[in-house]
C-alpha cells in the first residue's frame, strides 16, 4: 500500500470513528429495526467516500455534510420500503441483555417515539434527533439544517408541541427524547 492510501484509510478511519455512532443514532429513530440503521449508516460512510474528492469545505460543518447523506439515504430507504415491506426477524437473547421485561418496555418506549417522531415532518425529526438524541447545541443545528439560531429555537418549540400533543402530555417529549426517567 502507498504512503497517500495509507494517509486517505487513516482519514477515513478517523471520520468513521469520529461520526459513525451519532450518524447511527440520527438513523435509529427513523427507521423500524437496528439493523436497518447499520445498513443506512454504512452506505452514508460509503458515500462520503465516494464524495469526498467533490467535497469543499464551507462555513458549515463537515458534521452538517454527513447528517445531510444520513437523511438522504433515510428518505431512499422510506422509498423502498413504501413499495415493498419488510418484517423483521425476531432476534435471539444473549447472556449480558437485560431482562425481558427491561427489554420490552424499552422497545416499547423507543418505538412509541419512533412512531410519534414519523408523524412530523422530515425537518423536525431531524432537528429534535439533533437537539435532544444528539445533543447538539441550538448553534450547532442551525450550521446543519442551514438555519438561523432562532429558526431553530422557533422550530424546536412547533415540534417539541407537536410531539408532545402526539403523545399526550407535555414532559413526556422531553423524556423520551433524552432518555431518562425525568
Amino acid at each position: 500500500m502507498s504512503a497517500p492510501r495509507e494517509a486517505r484509510s487513516s482519514a477515513v478511519a478517523a471520520l468513521y470513528q469520529a461520526y459513525a455512532d451519532a450518524i447511527f443514532r440520527y438513523i435509529a429513530y427513523r427507521v423500524p429495526t437496528s439493523e436497518d440503521a447499520e445498513d443506512l449508516t454504512a452506505e452514508v460512510f460509503v458515500k462520503m467516500v465516494e464524495g469526498l474528492p467533490g467535497y469543499r469545505l464551507t462555513e458549515a460543518p463537515f458534521e452538517a455534510w454527513l447528517y445531510r447523506i444520513a437523511a438522504a439515504r433515510v428518505i431512499d430507504f422510506r422509498r423502498k420500503m413504501m413499495r415493498r415491506p419488510q418484517q423483521a426477524l425476531s432476534e435471539q437473547l444473549t447472556d449480558d441483555a437485560p431482562s425481558p421485561e427491561a427489554e420490552v418496555q424499552g422497545h416499547q418506549e423507543f418505538e412509541t417515539l419512533r412512531d410519534a417522531l414519523a408523524q412530523l415532518g422530515d425537518e423536525h425529526q431531524t432537528l429534535l434527533i439533533l437537539r435532544f438524541v444528539e445533543r447538539k447545541s441550538h448553534e450547532e443545528v442551525a450550521a446543519i439544517l442551514d438555519k438561523s439560531v432562532s429558526a431553530v429555537k422557533s422550530a424546536q418549540h412547533r415540534a417539541l408541541s407537536q410531539l408532545a400533543a402526539l403523545l399526550g402530555a407535555d414532559q413526556k417529549a422531553r423524556h423520551y427524547l433524552r432518555g431518562t426517567g425525568e
